[in-house]
C-alpha cells in the first residue's frame, strides 16, 4: 500500500506541519485540514492518483509567508522543496517526489506556474477553493483585519460606480479576486463546486447591502 494512504501517515503530516507555524489565520491547520478533504474528494471524482494528491495537499503551505510579504511568490517552491525534504525522512516512495514537488509549487496564485499534471489541478482547485463560500467570506475577513482593511467603502460599498480597491477595503476583495476564482479552477469537480460556492457569497452582499 502507497504510504500516503496508510493510517499513520496523515498524522506524521499533522505532527510536521505543528511545528511549522502559520503565515497568517487564514492559512492554519484548520485550512489545510480543508484542503486535504475537498483534495480528496475532488480526486476520487476526477480519478486522479491519490499517492501525489494526498501528500501534495497536506504539505502545500508547509512553507506560506504573509500576502503582503515581498517573497510571497516563491512560498509554494519553498514549501515544495521542504515537503520532498520530510517525505524523504519518512521513506515515502520517491517516484512520487517530481509530481508531488510540482503539484505544491504550481498551486499558488503568485507563483504562476503552468500546471502539468491532473494531480496538480486538483491541488490548486482544493486550495482555491477554500477561498469561496461561507469560510471563504471568513477568511477574507481575517486576513483583512490583520492587514486593518477597512469593511466596505462608505460611498459605494459593493463597487457600483467604482473600481475595487482591496487595499483599503475587505468587500472589494471579492470583486477583485475572489469571484475571479470559479472561473479559473480547472476540473469539472471543482467549478461545480465553485459556482455552488460563490452563489453563497453573493448571497452575502446582498444581505450586507440590505443592512447597510
Amino acid at each position: 500500500m502507497i504510504l500516503a494512504l496508510e493510517s499513520g501517515f496523515e498524522s506524521r503530516c499533522q505532527v510536521f506541519l505543528h511545528t511549522q507555524g502559520a503565515a497568517d489565520v487564514a492559512h492554519d491547520l484548520s485550512h489545510i485540514y480543508r484542503v486535504v478533504k475537498t483534495a480528496k474528494q475532488l480526486a476520487t471524482e476526477e480519478e486522479a492518483d491519490l499517492a501525489v494528491v494526498i501528500p501534495a495537499a497536506w504539505l502545500h503551505d508547509c512553507v506560506s509567508l504573509p500576502k503582503n510579504h515581498p517573497e510571497r511568490h516563491l512560498a509554494s517552491t519553498l514549501a515544495a522543496d521542504k515537503a520532498i525534504e520530510f517525505l524523504k525522512s519518512i521513506d515515502y516512495p520517491c517516484e512520487y517526489f517530481e509530481s508531488i514537488h510540482h503539484s505544491i509549487r504550481a498551486h499558488s496564485f503568485s507563483a504562476n506556474v503552468s500546471l502539468k499534471s491532473l494531480e496538480a489541478k486538483i491541488v490548486q482547485d482544493a486550495d482555491r477553493l477554500d477561498a469561496l463560500g461561507a469560510v471563504g467570506i471568513a477568511r477574507c475577513m481575517q486576513v483583512s483585519g490583520a492587514l486593518n482593511r477597512t469593511l466596505y467603502s462608505l460611498d459605494d460599498p459593493l463597487c457600483e460606480m467604482r473600481q475595487p480597491d482591496d487595499e483599503r477595503y475587505s468587500i472589494d476583495h471579492f470583486y477583485n479576486k475572489l469571484f475571479r476564482i470559479a472561473d479559473s479552477l480547472n476540473t469539472p469537480s471543482a467549478q461545480a463546486e465553485g459556482r455552488r460556492r460563490e452563489a453563497v457569497m453573493r448571497v452575502f452582499l446582498q444581505q450586507l447591502a440590505l443592512e447597510i
